[in-house]
């Protein structure tokens, strides 16, 4: 069989062979795209004391995070414009464009002169870059949860589309092996100095290598479809409000519950439960290796069962334990014990991350799918997403730590009404109009 032959639509017509490439060039520049993103997370902790010298460490972190927030109120606009280029240019083009900027952006923060050497400007260099990361991510989350959703086959949907966060979280996790192999290699004197450079200039040369991969995305999307109309503001509400208040409902449960275990977890481990930086980066490296696998197998689930009762579980589970599993971590003496826990409160969102985009994806019509995708995922993770460190953070301050676990079980219950209500995909989904 050839790898593609028009199927009579203006889309090429796949072979399983020539959609696993497809599939494993949008991973690929996923994965990259992610690793950028998050490397900022994980260096804080070293580079904190560079651009905010004369506070204390905990206010330091909290500046950090607060330039990480800014980062994402990027993602609504990242979303509205990528979304909008996606569906009027295809997927390809603003896939390949939002990564090479994510690059662009790390390269910026690896070059920073520090406050020493540059004053008030190191930190505002330093809030441009992130907003620049922050502007590319929230433009390749909905073109890649579109395209991982369009080029995946019907029935198997779940499986592949899952690939979207393995390959989110394979970012996640390289950052995490980075930042572990060079504890192993410099002293934390040099990881302050310069060490967590060399993360950020890894990551801007893995942008650059996305260009290799750029033939193998065919793309999904035809001419016809790429209207004068498509991709506007206009056409996303018109007849899609209920599915732009649905992904902001799950999202703003899912993005939180999401970075509270993820890349809040690391200064949490480190901060309140009192472990070492390192065993903190093991314990992490460990869960999301685990966290990785167990998305295809969720994938798979969401097949068998619906997307929307994914989300039910997801919403539900992480309503009733979410506290519990805080409370007990904040206590946890041995690393294996706050591994297991870290692993517990990622295994009930991973019944959400799995299915992401797809789900998403499954609400919008063609014309304004990457747009509808991108935009409402942008606004809710910014909203929830983005600020989980900060108001971590100033609850903690303040001396009630245990506030934010109630915020993100409350947030977790809106989760959980919007998921009981949500469309039932399966009785009528537009992504089975594709004929890839």
């Amino acid at each position: 069989m050839a790898d593609a032959a028009e199927n009579g639509t203006g889309a090429p017509a796949l072979s399983d062979r020539a959609r696993m490439r497809a599939i494993i060039a949008g991973s690929a520049g996923n994965l990259i795209e992610w690793y950028d993103f998050y490397v900022y997370a994980f260096t804080a902790l070293y580079f904190s004391g560079s651009f905010f010298p004369k506070s204390e460490p905990l206010v330091q972190i909290m500046a950090t995070s607060g330039i990480f927030a800014v980062g994402f109120l990027m993602r609504p606009i990242g979303g509205w414009y990528f979304g909008r280029y996606a569906d009027r240019k295809g997927r390809q083009a603003a896939m390949v464009a939002s990564v090479l900027m994510m690059g662009a952006g790390s390269l910026l923060i690896a070059l920073l002169p520090t406050y020493a050497q540059a004053g008030v400007i190191a930190p505002l260099l330093l809030l441009i870059g992130r907003m620049v990361q922050g502007f590319s991510t929230g433009g390749q989350y909905g073109t890649a949860a579109t395209y991982m959703s369009e080029i995946a086959s019907k029935g198997r949907r779940g499986f592949w589309a899952s690939f979207q966060y393995v390959t989110l979280i394979g970012g996640q996790l390289v950052a995490t092996l980075v930042i572990l192999a060079l504890q192993q290699f410099l002293p934390e004197t040099a990881m302050k100095a310069y060490g967590w450079r060399i993360a950020f200039v890894l990551g801007a040369v893995g942008a650059a290598t996305i260009v290799l991969f750029r033939h193998q995305m065919h793309e999904t999307s035809s001419a016809k479809e790429r209207t004068a109309d498509a991709g506007s503001l206009r056409a996303l509400f018109s007849g899609n409000v209920s599915a732009l208040l649905t992904v902001m409902g799950l999202t703003a449960g899912g993005s939180l519950a999401f970075y509270t275990f993820t890349t809040y977890m690391q200064k949490y481990l480190v901060l309140t439960v009192g472990m070492t930086k390192e065993t903190a980066t093991l314990i992490m490296t460990a869960v999301l290796v685990v966290f990785m696998i167990l998305q295809p197998i969720m994938g798979l689930l969401s097949d068998k069962i619906g997307r929307r009762n994914n989300m039910v579980i997801f919403a539900g589970l992480s309503t009733l334990l979410t506290v519990p599993i805080l409370m007990a971590l904040a206590k946890a003496q041995a690393p294996i014990m706050a591994f297991l826990l870290v692993l517990a409160g990622l295994t009930i969102n991973s019944f959400y991350t799995s299915i992401s985009g797809l789900f998403k994806a499954e609400l919008f019509p063609m014309h304004v799918r990457a747009l509808g995708v991108g935009l409402a995922y942008g606004v809710a993770n910014a909203l929830f997403g983005g600020t989980a460190e900060n108001v971590a953070l100033a609850f903690k301050q303040a001396g009630n730590e245990s506030y934010f676990y109630w915020y993100v079980t409350a947030i977790c219950a809106l989760s959980l009404v919007t998921a009981l209500v949500m469309k039932d995909t399966r009785k009528d989904n537009p992504l089975d109009k594709l004929s890839l």
